[in-house]
Formats: structure tokens, sequence, C-alpha cells
């Protein structure tokens, strides 16, 4: 195949194929999160241990990493629209039973099945839709596309935790239900049939790279329970997906057709659109996993609170993300949008950086929709540029690869920062703590003088909560200075001149 192949087809309900799209995709991102909160209630329901209700997230995550990579293979072996219904209907149909499920083994084994059948709706449904949208209109249809990438997660704790609270858990699962039905109704009506190729599947690339993403999304998701490298479980984590992706390497450089293929990579806009996207999903999913936990744990809100105080970024990525597909339509060059909204990310940390324990809501909002508006103006414009200079019939395979940046970025952003306030709170307790004495009681209050054994335990509570507080602000610092080091980037990103064609410009890619 050729890189001649038209940039969009003609979709004769183009509004129906956009609504399904987006219902699947914003069915298979919220279930990234919306389990997180109803765990507790899980674990109890199906009589399991902490460590054991850890694997209803961890093996989500993980099924769905392993089968990311092979949308690409799938897509042109079977076409887009038999792998969406199939996709959807296979998701759905695990939804009932996780929904269903009676004890922890048959949870894990149905997480494992919601994972491999959904990890193809991300990077399908953005492929479908740049291919259904002319060139100049993929600004409008990535935001589109983007509202349910980045909503979806901000959305899925407060409603898993209303959901939770008002009915039962199995309703976290069982909500897909309907969604699913329509959404794999209106794909059946609106999306059409395309083309096949007859290819083999690359088995050994295929179980070089599983390995090595498994391994890799294992260690980063028990690597802070299991204390890092001090664990033999870690290292051999560690060891598997390093063997796993330099065989891979290997495999690639030497295989004739392989599983993924790297040089897509090599296209200039694609490769530096991976690497922000990686930053992106560190940056959106690590301040996504630490403002629950500092809302709850150190300044006591319920969790239907807490979803309510987090929904207002959800409201400024909406906002930006329609905003900037209105901008990229117009022809503004999509560096400009980037470059502000990675300067709102960085000031809404900075801001976050300035919280304390014990602060109204106001701020909490306000810092909110600032970050929202700071990454939907990133988002939109960066996928765009990612397919840019891509020929179409790369569309699919490159979603894949864009899609697992994402994710593991998100892996990556969550495990440094969980680790580093674990081990920060336990360095800001002993320093705190070093500065209390029985002889400096002017600066404490009586219910917590350390004179009785109650207001010793207090004081250590206080001391404890307030270590915490310091060890999530210096989070926030961290992430702002990491959102500024990627401003740089933008200036190694081709803007293509308006409306031109996705150009053969992959010399690399033989098809």
């Amino acid at each position: 195949m050729n890189a001649t192949v038209a940039s969009h087809r003609e979709v004769p309900n183009l509004p129906l194929l956009v609504v399904s799209i987006m219902l699947a995709t914003l069915m298979q991102v919220i279930d990234s999160t919306i389990a997180n909160v109803a765990l507790p209630d899980m674990q109890g329901s199906l009589s399991a241990t902490q460590d054991q209700a850890s694997w209803i997230l961890t093996s989500y995550i993980v099924a769905a990493a392993i089968a990311t990579p092979a949308t690409g293979w799938l897509a042109s072996r079977f076409g887009r629209r038999h792998l969406l219904v199939v996709s959807i209907a296979g998701f759905t149909i695990a939804s009932i039973l996780c929904g269903i499920a009676t004890n922890i083994g048959e949870m894990v084994v149905f997480r494992v099945l919601q994972g491999l059948f959904g990890a193809a709706l991300v990077p399908i449904s953005q492929s479908s839709l740049l291919d259904a949208f002319p060139p100049e209109k993929h600004g409008g249809a990535m935001a589109l596309w983007g509202m349910g990438v980045m909503v979806g997660p901000i959305v899925g704790p407060p409603l898993g935790g209303w959901l939770t609270d008002h009915y039962s858990w199995h309703w976290v699962f069982l909500i897909n239900v309907p969604v699913g039905i329509v959404a794999l109704l209106g794909v059946l009506a609106s999306v059409p049939a395309d083309d096949t190729r007859e290819t083999r599947f690359d088995w050994r690339g295929f179980l070089f790279l599983a390995v090595g993403i498994a391994a890799l999304q294992l260690a980063l998701d028990r690597g802070n329970e299991n204390d890092w490298f001090q664990s033999i479980e870690t290292q051999v984590e560690a060891a598997l997906a390093f063997l796993g992706f330099y065989l891979y390497w290997v495999h690639w450089r030497t295989g004739g057709k392989p599983f993924v293929d790297l040089s897509l990579l090599r296209d200039r806009n694609f490769g530096i659109a991976t690497l922000f996207i990686f930053i992106v999903g560190v940056l959106l999913f690590a301040t996504m996993a630490l403002m629950p936990p500092f809302l709850q744990g150190l300044m006591n809100y319920p969790v239907v609170t807490t979803g309510i105080l987090l929904a207002p970024r959800g409201v400024g990525t909406l906002i930006a993300m329609t905003l900037v597909g209105r901008l990229l339509a117009h022809g503004v060059d999509p560096r400009a949008p980037m470059a502000t909204g990675l300067l709102l990310i960085a000031f809404s940390l900075y801001l976050s950086a300035q919280f304390t324990a014990d602060m109204p809501m106001a701020p909490i909002v306000w810092t909110g929709i600032v970050q929202g508006l700071g990454l939907g103006l990133v988002f939109v414009p960066v996928t765009t540029l990612a397919y840019a200079t891509l020929p179409g019939y790369a569309r699919t395979e490159a979603a894949g690869i864009f899609s697992l940046a994402r994710n593991i970025g998100s892996s990556v952003g969550i495990s440094i920062v969980f680790t580093l306030v674990a081990r920060g709170t336990q360095i800001n307790h002993a320093e705190l703590a070093s500065r209390i004495t029985p002889y400096s009681p002017a600066v404490l209050p009586p219910m917590l003088s350390p004179d009785s054994a109650t207001g010793l335990a207090m004081l250590n509570a206080e001391v404890t909560r307030q270590a915490a507080a310091i060890a999530y602000l210096n989070d926030f610092w961290l992430m702002m200075w990491l959102t500024l080091a990627a401003l740089p980037l933008l200036l190694l990103f081709r803007v293509p001149r308006r409306g031109s064609v996705a150009a053969p410009a992959m010399a690399a890619v033989d098809h």
C-alpha cells in the first residue's frame, strides 16, 4: 500500500459515528479510574486482602498495556469496524461479569478480559476520527476525541464514589452496559467497512514486547509497595522489562515484518509528540492521583465532595478543547496554544505548591480550572501534530504507540509521586518531630501537649499530617519544573502548511 491513500473517507452519518466512538472511548477511559474509590467496598465484599484487592486495578492496567500494541495488526487484518464491534461487545460483556463476580479470582480474570477488549478502543477511535474528517478539520476532531480521553479519568473517581455510596460497587461496572449497547448499535450503523490485509502475526515480537510491557507495568504499579529494588519481585520485573524491550529491539532491527514498526518514531513530529504525550501522561495522571488522597486524607473531605472539588478541572479542559479546536481550524500555529497550555499547567502547579492542609475550597477549584485549561490547550495540538506528517495507512498503528506512551507515562508519574510522598512524609516527620520538645510548650495548644498519652498521640497525628502535606507540595514543585522543562520540545515540531494532506514523509516506512 502506498502513501497516496485518501486522508479521509466520506461517512454517511458523521454525527452518529462521532457520538458512538466517543461513548466507546469514554467508557474505556473512565474504567481505568472508576474502580479506585470502590476498592475498599470490593475488598470486603469479595473477602480479599489489601494486596489481593490491588490486583483488581493492576490486572486491568497490565492487560490493556499488553494488548494496545496489537491494535495496528488487528485493524489491518480484520478491519477497524469489526475490531470496534468486537472490542465494544467484549468490553461490555466483561463489565457484566465484573459486576456479578463473587470472589477475587473471578474479578481479576474478568478485569483482565476488560483490559484486553478495551485496549483497542482508544487508538481505533482516534484513527477512525482522523479518517472521517479532512486534514483541515483534524484539530476539531482531536478536540472531540480528547474530551473523552482527558475528561474520563477526572470523571471516573467521583462517579465511582457516587455509585458506591448510593448503590453498590457492582454498579461501577454495570453502568457500562447501557453505554456499551448504545455505542455498539451506533458503530454498526455508522462506521463504514474498510480494507483488510492478509498479514502474518509476529508471535515472537509480540511475546518480547508483551513481557517487557507487563514487567514494566508491574514494577511501576507494585514498586512502591515492595520498597522498589529492595524487593526480589521488583528486581525480577525490572530485569524482565529490560530483557523484553532489548530482545524486541533486536528483533525489530533484524526481522522482516515487525509486530510494531518502531520506524514510525523516525518521523520527527510523531517521535516528538510521542515523547510529549508521555510527559502529559505523567502530569495528568500524577496530579489526578495526588489530589484525592490530599483532599480526603489531609483535609478530611468525603469522596463525593472530593469529586465535586475536582470536577472543575474537567470543565476547564472542555472549554480549552472547544476553543483550541476552533483556533487550529483557522490556521493558528499549534505550538502557540501548546506553549500557553504548558505555562498554565506550570502556574497551576505553582499554586498547588502553596496549598495547606487547612485551606478553603475556592483555591482548589480555581487551581483545577487553570490546570484543566492548560491540559486542554496542550493535548489537542500535540495529538494533531503527531499525525500531521504521517501517511494515512500508518495512523492506526501509530495510534497504538501513542496510546501506549501515554499509559506508560501515567504509570511512571503515579509511581514517582507516591514514592516521593511516602518517603518525604517519613523524612519530614523526623525533621518536624526533632524540633518539638517538652521545653517548647509555647508553640503547642494545650490539647497537643506531649505531657499526656492522649496529647502525645494527637501531636504525633498532627505532625504526620503536616509532614505529608509538605511531601505533597514538594511533588507539585517537581511537576512544575518538569512542565517547564518540556517547553523547548515545541521548537522541534514541524508545522505543515494549512490544508496540506498527510504526505509520505517517511521513507523509512515500507508498506
